[in-house]
């Protein structure tokens, strides 16, 4: 007769209450068992002392007698101090499927292509200030060459030029 060490469940509908309880490995899940040899309580806290029980006596003569616990069963033993378990590994279990490869790949490419325009946007901005600047200093050279020339024609104006009389000093000429 194989004997497993394993968990039957009791208590009500979303309040799990479990029975570490040794049964022959034929016997249904919350069946006829051989020995109960512990609870577990999953609705306690982790760090709580009443989370898990065990007779760790009674655990240790059936692990004697060729009883095999269950992953779950053989996690509780080990953190207990009973038991060494060796850690098990699925790498293919925390891979993601082919769809959500390809959002992960969409999700690249969208994120590249943000860096990209915002690059382009950052090189645009920068000419633009570029092109602004050099207007301005355009128009600064422009501005200071419009104030320089009419005082230089003005002036050039005065020599050449006589000056006509105004219309007072036509009236004046005409009475005298």
């Amino acid at each position: 007769m194989a004997v497993k060490i394993r968990l039957a469940r009791g208590g009500a509908k979303k309040r799990p209450y479990y029975r570490v309880v040794v049964a022959d490995s034929r016997s249904p899940r919350d069946g006829k068992y051989i020995e109960k040899v512990g609870t577990h309580n999953p609705l306690l806290p982790k760090d709580h002392p009443d989370r898990i029980k065990l007779d760790i006596e009674r655990i240790e003569h059936w692990l004697g007698q060729g009883a095999k616990p269950s992953d779950r069963v053989a996690r509780f033993l080990d953190a207990a101090g009973v038991l060494k378990r060796d850690a098990r590994t699925n790498p293919n279990k925390g891979k993601p499927g082919t769809k959500a490869l390809e959002r992960i790949e969409e999700q690249k490419e969208k994120a590249e292509n943000a860096i990209t325009a915002a690059a382009e946007a950052k090189e645009a901005a920068k000419a633009a200030a570029k092109a602004s600047a050099e207007a301005e200093e355009a128009a600064k050279v422009a501005a200071k060459e419009a104030a320089e020339a009419p005082a230089a024609e003005a002036s050039a104006e005065e020599v050449v030029v006589d000056e006509a009389p105004t219309a007072e000093e036509e009236k004046k000429d005409e009475k005298a």
